[in-house]
């Protein structure tokens, strides 16, 4: 590969529907995983929340500082985004009082900001424009952002509307295979789709983690937070070394 290649590609992946497959089980994960650190470990929300915490910004680092597009890394910085995501929310909500809905509102303004801040910035919040360490902090951000927000989302759907684990499941599912039809039949802007799936995909898999691991009495299937994250990491460690993933090409 020559030099003008390697410069003109990314350090995220190309969007395809692997990487879709990917990010859901993730998100799940990181519903599963900050669980059993939170809750089975009794760990706490705020000392579990610091602890993956720790391990994003760690990642981050790491992220930011490689030089190419490494799959291995990238996901395990999406990783402790959902986890550090669903420990937080939890914290936010139920810790400080301010309810799900007060939650999702506060977490829906740090997003917006952040996205507002990213594009008055650089100009752009695409995913292709990712290809400097400015534009890498304002996408791990807005990230880490919309995982909390989607924690908080999903329990609110779930729980104060309602609608239980598979009923919010199937909200979300819908609203996400609405973008879907909005990328391939519309022309609305690709750069808002990506957001907006990318959002909707956490509080899916939010859900559907809980889904696994919460008690029968609660609308779950009460399966092992353990097991249910050693499966949904075992899936994930799978589809990277069986399927090639490309760096997204990068705008320049």
């Amino acid at each position: 590969m020559n030099n003008s290649t390697e410069n003109a590609l990314g350090k995220v992946p190309e969007i395809t529907l692997l990487f879709w497959i990917i990010k859901i089980a993730a998100t799940t994960l990181g519903e599963t995983g900050g669980d059993a650190v939170s809750m089975s470990m009794n760990l706490g929300y705020l000392l579990s929340t610091a602890i993956f915490s720790a391990v994003f910004l760690v990642a981050v680092f790491a992220q930011i500082k490689a030089k190419a597009f490494h799959p291995s890394l990238y996901w395990t910085t999406i990783i402790a985004t959902t986890t550090v995501g669903t420990t937080l929310a939890d914290f936010a909500d139920r810790s400080l009082g301010i309810g799900y809905a007060g939650g999702s509102a506060l977490l829906l303004a740090l997003l917006l900001g952040s996205l507002f801040t990213w594009h008055r910035t650089l100009g752009s919040v695409s995913v292709n424009t990712v290809n400097s360490p400015k534009a890498e902090m304002f996408y791990w951000v807005t990230i880490m952002f919309s995982q909390t927000l989607g924690t908080a989302l999903g329990d609110w759907i779930a729980d104060t509307a309602g609608l239980g684990y598979l009923g919010a499941a199937v909200v979300f599912g819908s609203f996400l295979a609405l973008a879907v039809a909005a990328y391939w039949w519309t022309p609305i802007s690709r750069t808002l789709l990506f957001w907006a799936a990318f959002i909707l995909t956490r509080p899916l898999g939010a859900v559907v983690g809980d889904f696994l691991d919460k008690p029968l009495s609660a609308g779950g299937l009460a399966l092992s937070r353990y097991s249910a994250s050693v499966a949904l990491l075992a899936f994930i460690l799978v589809s990277i070394l069986l399927f090639k993933q490309r760096a997204a090409r990068s705008a320049h």
